[in-house]
């Protein structure tokens, strides 16, 4: 009897393509790593050629290996939607929405905007992680991000926020009541140099006044705010951070070097999910940066 490629065994090559390791895979799967290797042995057995190249880094796909993951997302996201059609009314939409985001952008932005979502719909449920990088999103492990840069990857569906402004700031209490060549030398410096070394910020400072070195180089830009804050010396924050905050006082307009964009971003599988697309939707609309 001539073998035929099942549901389940595309849900096995997409785990894989996920996670690179057998263990990764068997973990998203619910089942242990020797059952995927298995799986995977008869499939290629039964194809006569190889899904996955194997390494000590872990499991690479083959073209093949890639255009079957592709087919597994489809019928993903089908199960998905079918699943949520069967649990909630028309009118509601329920389920866990995974967001992505930085922390600047996740506290200034996006959790107020999830507050008045959840008014709508309350069977909405959001699992948020922070972190910088997009790789999380392209594996699905995440169905939003949320991010500052200029240029947004291709193959990831996205919408334009609007530009995010940037500029310096000192304590408003006891901080320095204008900026100039002598306040940039004498005062202390907050920034995220180690941290976030291609932040538009630190290269701004580095370009216009390279001999300053920070005397608090932190891992966030809520960090940088927070010191400022209380007083420990100036910094570059979004605008959007700063108009919330009443210890903080601008001491420059936006300084256009250090603008970039938020972008709104998904995996074009995950668009079509209720949970999903009603998030997108709401965020697109509720996001802002005025």
């Amino acid at each position: 009897m001539q073998w035929k490629l099942e549901a389940s065994d595309l849900a096995v090559v997409l785990a894989l393509v996920r996670a690179g390791t057998l263990a990764g895979a068997g973990e998203r799967l619910g089942i242990d790593g020797s059952t995927v290797f298995r799986s995977l042995q008869r499939m290629e057995k039964a194809l006569g050629q190889r899904l996955f190249d194997r390494s000590r880094s872990g499991y690479a796909p083959s073209e093949l290996g890639q255009a079957l993951a592709r087919h597994g997302e489809l019928v993903e996201a089908q199960l998905e939607a079918a699943r949520s059609e069967t649990q909630s009314a028309p009118s509601e939409v329920t389920g866990s929405v995974r967001i992505t985001s930085t922390d600047t952008i996740l506290h200034g932005l996006v959790a107020p905007a999830l507050g008045e979502l959840r008014a709508t719909h309350p069977g909405l449920t959001f699992d948020l992680h922070i972190g910088n990088e997009l790789a999380s999103l392209t594996k699905r492990d995440a169905d939003i991000a949320a991010r500052a840069t200029r240029r947004p990857p291709g193959h990831l569906i996205g919408k334009r926020i609007g530009p995010i402004r940037v500029a310096l700031y000192g304590a408003k209490t006891g901080g320095p009541s204008h900026f100039d060549a002598q306040v940039a030398s004498s005062t202390a410096w907050i920034a995220p140099d180690d941290a976030m070394p291609e932040h538009p910020s630190v290269t701004w400072r580095r370009k216009h006044f390279p001999k300053v070195s920070p005397t608090f180089k932190v891992d966030s830009i809520l960090t940088v705010a927070e010191l400022i804050g209380r007083g420990a010396g100036i910094g570059l924050v979004p605008v959007f951070l700063a108009r919330v905050r009443s210890d903080l006082a601008p001491l420059t307009d936006p300084i256009e070097e250090c603008e970039t964009d938020l972008w709104l971003l998904t995996h074009p599988e995950a668009r079509h999910l209720r949970r999903v697309s009603a998030t997108y939707a709401f965020l697109g609309e509720h996001l802002s940066l005025t």
